[in-house]
């Protein structure tokens, strides 16, 4: 399976370009900003883009949308929890910042949904808390969780943003995260790539 981490905008949150090297079929996850490096990247690797995937719809995590859906004509998903946020400019207000507004998903995610391109296959897991509809994109067979912003090398997603709810972020890493194997690669939307063992022994949270 072909990753590529993008770390895009001035927060730098990591976009993840996700392909199948046998159909060249992929996905785009969290395309933050930075629209042209994104496609270029996709142009690279020679890609058909299937699906936008939003794991939650902060403003540092949805920016190139428009953009990507308007060059790929791939479809928008993301948890219809969050649309109110998305509808609001990703919250980018709270933070004093005024970004252009981009389209509505097409597609609603919810727990258990399974999304496909070439070989691969991402299940769909609800893990709320960091916002109120935050979903993470897991591929078994691969042994990689995609997770936005409730699990990082060593930290842990903010739970103080409108909408976030700590005991409820808790609740979707112990009940949806760290049930996952030991050697389960977890691909953040922010740092370095870590594992779910790794966090398990070293995270401070945990």
């Amino acid at each position: 399976m072909i990753i590529k981490q993008l770390p895009v905008g001035p927060i730098q949150a990591n976009c993840y370009i996700v392909g199948c090297e046998e159909t060249r079929e992929g996905v785009v996850i969290d395309p933050g900003e930075e629209a042209d490096l994104i496609l270029a990247e996709i142009e690279n690797e020679g890609l058909t883009i299937k699906y936008i995937l939003n794991t939650h719809a902060h403003f540092d995590h949805i920016l190139a949308n428009g953009p990507l859906v308007e060059a790929t004509g791939a479809r928008l998903a993301l948890h219809p929890l969050d649309l109110p946020l998305l509808r609001q400019g990703g919250g980018a207000g709270f933070f004093g910042l005024e970004v252009p507004f981009g389209p509505d998903p097409d597609m609603e995610l919810a727990e258990g949904d399974t999304i496909r391109f070439g070989q691969h296959a991402l299940k769909v897991l609800f893990t709320p808390g960091h916002s109120p509809g935050h979903v993470s994109f897991y591929e078994a067979n691969e042994g990689v969780i995609f997770d936005g912003d409730v699990l990082f090398a060593g930290g842990i997603g903010r739970a103080d943003l409108p909408g976030g709810n700590y005991e409820t972020l808790m609740t979707s890493i112990t009940e949806k995260l760290m049930v996952l194997p030991d050697e389960t690669v977890v691909c953040s939307g922010h740092g370095p790539v870590t594992t779910i063992g790794q966090e398990r022994a070293n995270n401070p949270w945990l």
